[in-house]
């Protein structure tokens, strides 16, 4: 999403003078009612007041309620008040991708709300596999919404997470979302907004939002941006990949909203397409909730993308494909002459509405007092509490990944080590930490800071940013790390590298980050570890080839506690556990390689996307991530021979079912089909630690060059104390994940022998096609 200032210039300066005229609140006093005030005496003869009446009967009566000219201004974000009938006005847009964040005009910082915790990045946090943890954040993250809206600081509806696939390395926004693996990305979206929600029933503790839908992934490459983008996707490649992590968003998460990106899909702007909006989010997934556009992506399509003559054709193309609120004023502006054009009906204009203001109501707005509210008890002494704040560190551990660790450098003693070099552009940095999209944090922990807990510390930075345009200060790094018992070298990029409308030029290090790394590891008189913070992947083939690095260290941007996770990792105080979410190519892999080519599929001159369908060198590969102990995997048992049982539809033996021997899912009675895998962890080292089970498939190929090489079918985190070993059940739905997309985009379970891989062990079962569900060992 875009924020105020990102807008294109057409729309800047009205959005920005909406924004600044709605960007006030109370600093933390005790919230009006929205609506409904108990004290308002009109207020009790609605029964859209009235909590006992379903809230469709609410929701119809309060519309029947509303002139045109109400109900126009209330399909964009800043909606306004209808004071006529007691109902104040509304800032839709607040964001909460991994801690509640200013970024949107619904949340101000100040009074009794300071900050708010800041977890690490999304990236990060996907790195633990752990969706206990990303529901747990969510729910904290809630917690401290709840709490600023009860103080008149904050809004309930919540545009985060970002669900987009890390389809491209360079991609500026990669940070903010859950990877590249679509089951991944998927698990990810349905755990943390359960968590942002609650589990009250149709209740909504706050009300979240999966977004940019769909096939986005490109903010500014070369010529081409967001704004004027459009992406020719496949429909394999669609239902494949780019719909995945959305449709278990709605489905499985329920989520109260979706979010309609910038760009075109094959000539269609998101924003104005009905089969997107209407066919697959709302008829096809079963959305209860509404869809908000990107913000200005109705002026978008019509003044940059020119896709209608009029502005009344954009808003009327955008309502009736499905879309309930603009964030910007388009909608506000252009609606009511749409309407007076006959390009749509107040149909339209009212189903949209009732999408929107249902929301509010399963949120408790029209409940009268906040105080009320089952979460109405939440105030400042909830935010920024310290379990809240050892969530963030707890997070941050857990999703720091070892690269590297030569002759088990790592972890370091503070016996031993008793004076460490402490080195680079990002060695004593707190913002940097949060990434983007982030609020203000409750306090921050450096690295620096954080490794001076454990030892002596010499700080020299060597660069005064990421860029490191000089080697002035390296003579200083040099001396340094000649007398030092250790160095540490925390280097990578920042938000002026990598960020929203930025995408990266290529994956190196910025500047002579390298040369310092390199001069610093060649005068170290003791191990030398080089730490990364990114979000994306960088290519540090010199250092991961170089004897003198001792142990590499990816850390993400991992929150306001990241100087402490990371020394914790170092000292040996947590065992690191993080697997990669994303693969990290060499430099030249992205050698004419457009990140406007949306294939995800390689061809003989292609490379294809991601390690389900690139096959090529690779600095580090998805999933990879080493611990301070070792752990052993043993499948116990396992069928040989699973028989997929067919639905007895009529068409069941037809080509169409059977076609290339694969069965179409749902010609198959998938429901209780799953594949039971028993597998023995055993920690057969002398730490603690905790591990993630990767189960991987590859599937028969049948004789297609379009099935993934391998996929992602299930994860199990756990943790085990050294010398213990656990039996876990692995359950994998064959439908879902041992299924691949042909061509067409139909999901097909292939016939024939499926490759399971957990670490290094493989198993083989074979699927048949079968009358009755047979499972055989």
């Amino acid at each position: 999403m875009a924020s105020a200032a990102a807008a294109p210039s057409a729309h800047r300066s009205i959005l920005i003078l909406i924004v600044l005229f709605t960007m006030f609140r109370h600093g933390g006093a005790a919230r009006e009612p929205f609506a409904c005030d108990p004290k308002d005496a009109a207020a009790s003869g609605y029964p859209f007041c009235r909590a006992a009446v379903p809230i469709p009967e609410r929701v119809k009566d309060l519309i029947g309620r509303l002139t045109l000219q109400e109900k126009v201004r209330l399909l964009v974000n800043n909606a306004a008040a209808v004071p006529r009938l007691g109902i104040k006005g509304y800032e839709w847009w607040s964001e909460a991708l991994h801690g509640v964040s200013n970024v949107g005009p619904g949340t101000k910082f100040g009074g009794d709300f300071p900050g708010a915790t800041s977890f690490p990045q999304v990236i990060t946090t996907v790195a633990s596999f752990n969706a206990s943890l990303w529901e747990a954040i969510g729910r904290v993250v809630s917690d401290e919404a709840r709490a600023m809206y009860n103080g008149g600081a904050a809004g309930l509806t919540y545009w985060s997470p970002n669900v987009n696939i890390f389809r491209d390395p360079r991609w500026g926004r990669g940070q903010e979302t859950p990877g590249e693996d679509p089951v991944v990305a998927g698990e990810y979206a349905a755990s943390y907004v359960k968590g942002l929600q609650g589990n009250n029933g149709d209740h909504l503790k706050v009300a979240a939002c999966c977004k940019h839908f769909t096939a986005y992934d490109l903010d500014k490459w070369n010529d081409t941006d967001r704004f004027h983008f459009n992406a020719k996707v496949t429909r394999q490649d669609i239902v494949d990949t780019f719909d995945v992590p959305f449709r278990k968003c709605v489905k499985e998460g329920k989520v109260a909203s979706v979010m309609c990106s910038y760009n075109q899909v094959n000539g269609v702007p998101t924003c104005a397409d009905p089969n997107l909006l209407k066919g697959t989010i709302r008829n096809q997934w079963g959305l209860s909730g509404y869809i908000v556009s990107d913000c200005d992506s109705v002026g978008v399509f019509y003044d940059n993308q020119h896709y209608t003559s009029t502005a009344e054709e954009a808003a009327a193309d955008a309502i009736k494909a499905g879309l309930d609120l603009d964030c910007g004023p388009f909608l506000a502006v252009h609606t009511e002459d749409a309407l007076k054009k006959g390009l749509l009906t107040q149909t339209h204009i009212n189903n949209a509405l009732t999408n929107t203001i249902t929301v509010q109501m399963r949120l408790g707005m029209f409940d009268g007092a906040p105080s009320s509210h089952p979460y109405g008890k939440l105030g400042p002494k909830d935010v920024c509490s310290p379990p809240h704040q050892q969530l963030a560190l707890d997070a941050a551990r857990q999703g720091i990944v070892l690269l590297e660790n030569r002759r088990s450098a790592l972890p370091l003693s503070a016996h031993h080590h008793r004076t460490v070099a402490v080195i680079g552009p990002n060695s004593d940095v707190n913002v940097t930490m949060i990434g983007n999209y982030a609020g203000v944090a409750c306090g921050y922990v450096t690295p620096v800071e954080g490794i001076r807990k454990y030892t002596m510390v010499v700080h020299r930075k060597g660069c005064d940013d990421v860029a490191c345009t000089n080697e002035d200060s390296f003579s200083d790094v040099v001396a340094a790390a000649s007398t030092a018992d250790a160095t540490i070298l925390v280097m990578g990029l920042d938000q002026s590298v990598e960020a929203e409308t930025k995408d990266r030029d290529g994956l190196l290090l910025p500047g002579r980050q390298q040369d310092l790394v390199s001069k610093a590891a060649a005068a170290s008189r003791g191990p030398t570890v080089l730490i990364l913070m990114s979000g994306g992947p960088i290519d540090i083939s010199f250092a991961k080839n170089d004897p003198r690095i001792s142990a590499i260290l990816w850390v993400g941007y991992p929150g306001q506690a990241g100087g402490a996770a990371i020394a914790d990792v170092l000292f040996g105080t947590t065992n690191p556990g993080g697997k990669l979410p994303m693969t990290w190519y060499p430099q030249s892999y992205i050698s004419n390689l457009p990140m406007t080519n949306m294939a995800m599929r390689s061809t003989s001159s292609y490379p294809g996307r991601t390690y389900r369908f690139y096959a090529g060198p690779m600095v580090y590969q998805f999933g990879h991530g080493l611990s301070y102990t070792d752990f052993i995997h043993t499948i116990v048992k396992a069928p040989s021979i699973i028989s997929v049982p067919l639905s007895g539809h009529r068409h069941t033996h037809s080509a169409s079912t059977l076609s290339g021997k694969a069965i179409r899912v749902t010609h198959a009675k998938c429901q209780k089909l799953s594949l039971v895998i028993h597998v023995d962890v055993a920690n057969k080292g002398d730490r603690d630690g905790s591990h993630t089970v990767l189960v991987f498939s590859t599937p028969p190929t049948g004789g297609s060059t379009w099935v993934p090489r391998k996929q992602l079918v299930a994860f199990e985190k756990l943790y085990l104390v050294a010398g213990a070993q656990r039996r876990v059940q692995v359950h994998v739905h064959v439908c879902k994940y041992l299924s691949v997309v042909d061509k067409s985009g139909v999901r097909r379970i292939p016939l024939g022998e499926h490759d399971i891989h957990i670490g290094d062990i493989k198993h083989t079962v074979s699927l048949q096609a079968a009358t009755l569900g047979v499972i055989k060992t």
